[in-house]
This record gives structure tokens, C-alpha cells and sequence, in this order.
């Protein structure tokens, strides 16, 4: 297979990259030239947001069996590369996310489930609303069955630059009484980038379309088995302190933010970890074990000198020390 990936040098797009040069397929990669495409891979250099940015890749006349975007700001960079890729590319797969589903989606919900609105030629919007846009500007120029979309939820995994699970990570292996958010057995629903990678790459090869949620499956893990791990892993002495939800959120405590990953029970939690995943895991996902993500995820932490990228779009996410101290000492 040849593929074309849009991005393709940081997390999700570095771990299809990477899966995909393993598999032997010929990979190329279109980025901004801020970080190293990985090795073997092609590499074509241009910024999407500026008024010429496609250049290189119009110029490659290049041809591709498929595209994988994992882009999530405006819709019309979506456009703009689906329209010009359309006659040289068979298939767009478009990395899209379950944000997509009409606010709050239901507990259980699958893919047939209602969807916010989108705008393939709008340009900076939410995030939602930027996804949902993405999608309709990629079938669009592709049509329905030539295009794939992987709408994910929660994606963690070695390379990530969002800061959920490497905050974890750090603030554990600094050791003591850590801020342990119950319920600890409030199952976890998520992907490992990797895992993501793989099935995105099997259902390119099947020639899959349309929309499928992917995530693990709801009870893939635990906060326990989750926080445990990284307990295991960095060899700390760390303490978790468990802490009933309704204390932390009566000391203003950010569910997602201050306090990433987690989510107390309620409307955002069912959004976020009860999805209907079925129709993926009929189509081959395979979810590796909580403990390999975090073991994976602290090794390339660690390779890197113990600091994980940021991504500038996103805001750094995590308690600080003097607000765990006080809630820890308040108990």
C-alpha cells in the first residue's frame, strides 16, 4: 500500500506512520516541517493554513492508495486537501472524534446517533463542530464509499503531546500522597494510539467506510487499574489517597482538566465512556492491556528525558502541588 498521511510526525499521525512502515507500505508524510518524519518515511513540507501550503503536494503528482487526516481545526483545510487529493488518492480516512455526536449523546450510543452541525467550507469553529465539518468536507470530494471515518474518544499512548496520561505519569513518580480520584472501579473507555493505528490501517486495506466509533470497549479498565499501573511503573513510592468525587468537585476541582482522564459519574462520563463500539470490534479492534499503555507511555516518557511535548493549541492540563497539599490535608 502507498499512503499519504496529513501530519504524520506527532502522536496519532506519527503512531499510523510508524504502524504502517512496519507493515512495508510506502508512507509519506505532508507536515510543517517542525518535528523529524519518522524513519523511512517520505516527506513532503507544507503549512495548510497559508494560502499556498498545499504546493508540495500538488507539485509530487504524486498518487496514493489511501489519505489518513488527522487534522481538527478548520473544516476547509479539510476541503481544500480532500478536493486537491481527489482524483490522485482511492481513499480519504479522516481521524474524526465522537465529539461529533449532538450534545449529550446517550449512554450506549452507536454510530447511527444524531450529529451536531458542520460546515466543510467554515473556518476556525469548536471542536465539534470542526470535526463534524471535517467529515462532510471529506465526502464531499471523495464521496460516501471511498471515505472512512475513525471517530475516536479518548487517546492515550507513547507520543502523546496532550498531557493526560504523562501528567499522571509525572505526578506519580514524584512519589507521596497523590490525589486519587474515585470511585476507583469507575470503568475507563479509551484508545491507545497504536491500537487506533492498527485498526485504521486493517480497515483501509478492507476498504471500510463510513462511520465507526473507536474507543476499547466500556470497562476496558479502571481509574484503579489505571493509576495503579503508573504506580507499578515508575517504581515510586506514591500514596494514592482515594477521594469521593463530590469532595473534589465542592474544592472547585476540574474533572478533565485539573485532574485529567477523570470524569465523575454523570452526563459527561456517559458521554464519554459508555460509547457503543461494536461495529468496530466486529471489524477486528483489538484493545492491548491498561498496564502495556502505561508501561509503553513511561518508557518513551523516559527516552525523552521524563518531559512529554505540549501541543500549542492546547492548554496544559493538571493540579498544580499547592492545590493537591491543600484538599490532601483538608481530608
Amino acid at each position: 500500500m502507498r499512503l499519504l498521511i496529513l501530519g504524520g510526525t506527532e502522536f496519532v499521525g506519527r503512531a499510523v506512520a510508524e504502524a504502517a512502515l512496519g507493515r512495508g507500505w510506502e508512507v509519506t508524510v505532508f507536515h510543517r516541517g517542525r518535528h523529524a518524519p519518522p524513519a523511512g518515511a517520505g516527506s513532503l513540507i507544507g503549512d495548510r493554513t497559508t494560502p499556498d501550503g498545499l504546493a508540495a503536494l500538488a507539485d509530487s503528482g504524486d498518487t496514493w492508495d489511501a489519505v489518513v487526516d488527522t487534522w481538527s481545526a478548520a473544516p476547509s483545510a479539510v476541503r481544500d486537501a480532500a478536493r486537491l487529493l481527489a482524483d490522485r488518492v482511492k481513499r480519504y480516512v479522516y481521524v474524526s472524534s465522537r465529539s461529533v455526536y449532538a450534545w449529550p449523546p446517550a449512554p450506549g450510543l452507536d454510530e447511527n446517533g444524531p450529529l451536531v452541525e458542520g460546515d466543510p467550507n467554515a473556518g476556525e469553529v469548536p471542536y465539534a463542530e470542526a470535526k463534524r465539518g471535517g467529515e462532510l468536507a471529506a465526502v464531499g470530494a471523495f464521496g460516501p464509499e471511498r471515505t472512512l471515518f475513525v471517530r475516536a474518544g479518548l487517546i492515550i499512548g507513547p507520543y502523546e503531546n496532550v498531557g493526560r496520561l504523562p501528567w499522571w505519569l509525572g505526578r506519580i513518580s514524584r512519589g507521596g500522597p497523590v490525589l486519587a480520584p474515585g470511585p476507583r472501579a469507575l470503568p475507563l473507555q479509551y484508545i491507545d494510539a497504536r491500537d487506533l493505528a492498527e485498526w485504521t490501517l486493517d480497515a483501509t486495506e478492507a476498504g471500510l467506510h463510513g462511520p465507526y466509533n473507536l474507543v476499547s470497549p466500556p470497562g476496558h479498565t479502571t481509574t484503579e487499574e489505571l493509576l495503579e499501573a503508573c504506580v507499578r511503573v515508575t517504581g515510586s513510592d506514591a500514596e494514592l489517597r482515594w477521594t469521593a468525587p463530590e469532595t473534589i468537585l465542592a474544592a472547585g476541582v476540574e474533572p478533565w482538566s485539573d485532574l485529567p482522564i477523570w470524569i465523575p459519574p454523570g452526563e459527561l462520563y456517559d458521554a464519554m465512556h459508555t460509547a457503543d463500539v461494536s461495529k468496530a470490534l466486529g471489524a477486528g479492534l483489538r484493545c492491548r492491556p491498561v498496564a502495556e499503555t502505561v508501561a509503553d507511555t513511561w518508557a518513551w516518557l523516559e527516552s525523552i528525558g521524563g518531559g512529554a511535548p505540549q501541543r500549542p493549541d492546547r492548554p496544559q492540563l493538571g493540579l498544580s502541588p499547592e492545590r493537591e497539599a491543600a484538599l490532601l490535608s483538608a481530608e
